[in-house]
């Protein structure tokens, strides 16, 4: 069901701006997705152009309909890095406006603020994410300050934000959370949501929480912060755990997650969105036990039929392949290539790819095929084969990934020796 208009729900201080439909959507329990593959994905060494972004921020909004300022934060990327990028994040508020909530990122520097500000000022929900250090070490490299003496700086330039321009929302991400004082980050992530911050974002900046970390991390500071307090989870992936960290700041009550397309970020990346996505919307059985019974994540339920399109956009702009293997959008999903996962393929896969995503099923020839698949790729091709016919050609099958050292025998290789098997019945040479 579609959401009408908000009044303020409980939990949204008077110190932040009214109609920010992040906090709002996250005081309702409703599960945003802060979108980060152009922005931290550039640190994946992957550029998308201005057009591309604006195409992928619609697309994305479009998988919620009308509420898709609700529940997707577009990252559209880093404006102070040069005229270009200020021009693709202005490009991509303007153009994607009402589609998506378009943010804008910075560094915690005053000049930083007013560029990310000018970028996406003037829109319908717009976005600032300033980044500040939160740990001892990381204060250091990046300020050259105590870590206290940053968060400081940070409420500061909240505020500053805030006097720019009052329609655009401000959002601070804590770099370097994991390893930062519990205590600290509880005690300035209520006083940025008092300077004016929509929600505060804890980075596991180099990606090396367990999920009982993750788990500690956010219920401490959400218990210490207080009830205003918005928290989100910008959780890397260079352990592998970015999706069960993601799901462990979500069982602690964390509403908006950062997540990116494909998983493209820094280094190893974070958790795709594509797979937490499904995830949480495709059971529902599934999204009670990660949100707890009676959870309602969503104004409108996701389109999710939506991903596979969305992800080879992705795939195709940034270079970035699906592999075979590659959960929710790889080229595996809805393949069957052995026999009795083709007689049962419902036994074999946690869910239905036509009906969740619109993934017709697909036999493929392999060296593991049976005669049965091997008759069904030929009745496809419009070659139908009796029991003879289909034991030579599924042993032509074999001999051939074995001869090229390749697995899939594609259908054009197969319906030429097969219009030889038909013209010449004692054919069964590779």
């Amino acid at each position: 069901m579609t959401a009408g208009p908000l009044a303020r729900p409980p939990g949204i201080g008077a110190g932040v701006v009214g109609g920010d439909v992040v906090r709002e959507s996250a005081a309702a329990g409703r599960v945003v997705f802060w979108e980060e593959s152009a922005r931290d994905g550039a640190q994946a060494k992957t550029l998308m152009t201005a057009g591309f972004r604006v195409r992928l921020a619609r697309e994305q909004g479009r998988i919620f309909g009308t509420d898709g300022p609700r529940h997707v934060v577009f990252a559209a990327g880093f404006p102070a890095v040069c005229a270009e990028e200020f021009d693709a994040v202005r490009q991509v508020a303007v153009e994607a406006e009402g589609a998506v909530s378009v943010a804008a990122v910075c560094r915690g520097r005053s000049e930083d603020v007013r560029q990310a500000v000018a970028s996406v000022r003037g829109t319908a929900h717009a976005r600032v994410m300033v980044v500040v250090p939160g740990s001892e070490a990381m204060a250091r490299v990046m300020t050259r300050r105590t870590a206290r003496e940053a968060l400081e700086q940070g409420v500061a330039l909240v505020k500053d934000a805030r006097n720019l321009d009052t329609g655009v929302a401000v959002d601070v991400c804590v770099a370097d959370a994991a390893r930062a004082d519990h205590g600290l980050l509880a005690e300035y992530a209520a006083a940025f949501t008092a300077a004016g911050a929509g929600t505060v974002l804890l980075a596991d900046t180099v990606g090396d929480q367990l999920p009982a970390e993750v788990s500690h991390l956010f219920s401490r500071v959400r218990a210490a912060a207080g009830d205003d307090v918005v928290l989100a989870s910008h959780l890397h992936n260079d352990l592998g755990l970015g999706l069960a960290n993601t799901l462990e700041a979500l069982a602690a009550g964390v509403r908006v997650v950062s997540s990116s397309w494909l998983g493209i970020a820094e280094r190893s990346g974070m958790v795709a969105t594509e797979q937490l996505l499904f995830l949480l919307a495709h059971r529902a059985e599934h999204t009670a036990r990660l949100l707890g019974t009676g959870a309602d994540p969503w104004w409108t339920p996701p389109d999710l039929t939506r991903l596979p399109g969305i992800a080879r956009m992705v795939a195709d702009e940034t270079g970035v392949p699906l592999g075979v293997t590659t959960p929710i959008v790889g080229t595996g999903v809805g393949t069957i290539s052995t026999g009795t996962p083709f007689v049962h393929p419902r036994l074999f896969q946690p869910f239905d790819p036509e009906e969740s995503l619109g993934i017709a099923p697909s036999v493929v020839l392999t060296q593991l095929a049976s005669a049965r698949v091997v008759k069904a790729v030929a009745a496809r091709l419009g070659r139908p084969l009796d029991d003879a016919q289909a034991h030579a050609a599924t042993a032509w099958v074999k001999r051939r990934a074995f001869r090229t050292g390749r697995a899939v025998v594609d259908d054009h290789a197969f319906d030429a020796y097969l219009e030889g098997l038909r013209t010449d019945p004692t054919e069964n040479g590779s």
